[in-house]
């Protein structure tokens, strides 16, 4: 009897890969050529395919800046190089703006907020959170006074370390998260605040397994991998008691609402709601509300606090160009007043180092691909619809034909021959076209505010024997979780007495 069970259940495995292997030949001859998959797992188990951000470059030596990758059963397209990218994402945006199904984020945001499919809603909603952005100052003089005050609690903070050694991730993940915790919620955090600091941890793990194997093969096989135990499920359960902390604000915010003094985020959408928006068009609820603070959080705090700790690193690595930056500040504003963005036009090798740190950060946005709208015919293919895109900014950042040394850490990509400040169109840190991050405003007035604001009070260097190390394996230590510890000494107490 157990041998006649086992024989089954052998068949059926057999008959499941004979099935798998069919539907995706049946796919693969329809779409960009890539390596081929293996049956069921695609290329999840490959060498030299996954993750894309470090591989890319040979799979577009043998099949071109457009190529088909498998995650699982599950193609994605992926897309290469500048030219490709921008003709993607800004001359097609419609045919390439929509969302594919990322099941780790299906989890935590229900389908709701800006990861919604359904277009009008999502459409509404950024639309609502634009203007409701630029009204409390995104871009605008009075935001840039808040990031300055925030500024200044960091330059305080970094002081407390008094030239010891530390590690500055807490810190500057704080000065991030404050700010646009000032405009969600209408309060700032204090550095050391216990829940603060826990909500940050939180959503750095998730985020780093949203991006790692284990995320990958979650989001490649989400209703298996539920039934086994592994970070996934405390990651779930942790990110449910941050959505928890977000509705008690959210009631408290009721309780208190006044329509003629709306203080945040928060306010403008419970206002939304007094007014009775058509509950049936399911577009502003409670629920939304939550996710989309959620939402706000993270896409306010990790990519500009990753960005301002990759360039505090490159200028920890490279003295002279910190030294340069600094005779810039000192020469335009001085050491008596606080930067301000109207110095930024006048300080164009700051501004060219922040831009370069930029473009030199490694991008890992391939786990969140992006998905074509209708059937669409794209450089000699006919790419379907629902399809997963992903476009590599990496490549485009990297990209040899638009970058004179893309290898090397090189300011002078952003500057003319006269020493100005130059734009790079093939310069693409929060992404572009319809998906284009909605924060970029203020995301530009942080990096150049923080950087600016800290190297006029503080000469940076790193701590141990780091001589071996560039600024890249430096970037990929970090992300790899590897952090080097740094000193701050006061400008004023500094070797160069500056």
């Amino acid at each position: 009897m157990e041998l006649t069970w086992t024989g089954v259940l052998l068949l059926l495995c057999i008959l499941l890969i004979l099935f798998s292997s069919f539907q995706m030949y049946k796919q693969k001859g329809q779409l960009p050529r890539g390596p081929t998959p293996w049956p069921i797992v695609g290329n999840l188990f490959q060498r030299d395919v996954l993750p894309l951000f470090i591989h890319y470059q040979k799979l577009v030596d043998k099949y071109g800046p457009v190529f088909t990758v498998w995650n699982g059963s599950k193609p994605m397209v992926a897309l290469c190089g500048y030219e490709v990218v921008k003709d993607a994402l800004v001359d097609h945006s419609e045919e390439f703006g929509g969302r594919a199904e990322i099941p780790c984020q299906k989890r935590m945001f229900q389908n709701r907020g800006l990861t919604a499919t359904d277009e009008n809603k999502w459409k509404e909603l950024r639309r609502f959170t634009l203007t409701t952005l630029r009204d409390f100052g995104m871009g605008k003089k009075r935001m840039s006074e808040r990031v300055q005050e925030e500024a200044l609690c960091l330059v305080e903070e970094i002081a407390t370390t008094k030239g010891q050694p530390f590690d500055p991730r807490r810190i500057f993940t704080s000065a991030v998260a404050d700010v646009i915790c000032a405009v969600v919620f209408g309060n700032r955090f204090d550095y050391k605040d216990k829940t603060f600091i826990e909500h940050q941890r939180i959503i750095e793990f998730q985020i780093k397994h949203s991006i790692s194997y284990l995320g990958v093969v979650y989001n490649t096989f989400p209703k298996i991998v539920e039934f086994f135990p592994g970070p996934h499920q405390s990651i779930f359960a942790e990110v449910d008691n941050v959505l928890d902390y977000i509705r008690e604000n959210v009631d408290l915010h009721k309780k208190t609402l006044d329509p003629q003094n709306l203080r945040d985020y928060i306010d403008c959408f419970l206002l939304k709601l007094e007014k009775g928006h058509n509950p049936s068009e399911d577009i502003y609820t409670l629920e939304d509300l939550v996710i989309m603070v959620l939402g706000l959080f993270i896409a306010g705090t990790i990519s500009s606090s990753q960005a301002s700790l990759y360039s505090l690193l490159a200028m920890s690595k490279l003295p002279h160009i910190q030294a340069k930056v600094q005779q810039e500040i000192d020469e335009v504003v001085g050491r008596n007043r606080t930067p301000t963005m109207e110095d930024r036009l006048k300080m164009p090798f700051t501004n060219a180092v922040i831009h370069e740190a930029q473009r030199y950060q490694p991008t890992t946005l391939e786990t969140f691909p992006r998905a074509t709208t209708c059937d669409t015919k794209f450089r000699g293919y006919t790419i379907p619809k629902n399809m997963a895109i992903v476009p590599l900014f990496s490549s485009v950042h990297f990209d040899p034909l638009h970058w004179q040394t893309p290898e090397k850490f090189n300011p002078n990509h952003f500057l003319d021959e006269n020493g100005q400040f130059k734009k790079k169109d093939a310069f693409m840190p929060f992404s572009a076209g319809k998906r284009a991050c909605p924060g970029e405003a203020l995301a530009r007035m942080e990096l150049f505010l923080f950087f600016s604001t800290v190297l006029q009070n503080f000469t940076f260097s790193l701590v141990g024997d780091t001589k071996d190390s560039d600024v890249m394996s430096l970037y990929t230590d970090f992300r790899n979780n590897q952090y080097p510890l740094i000193r701050a000494v006061k400008r004023s107490e500094d070797s160069c007495g500056q």
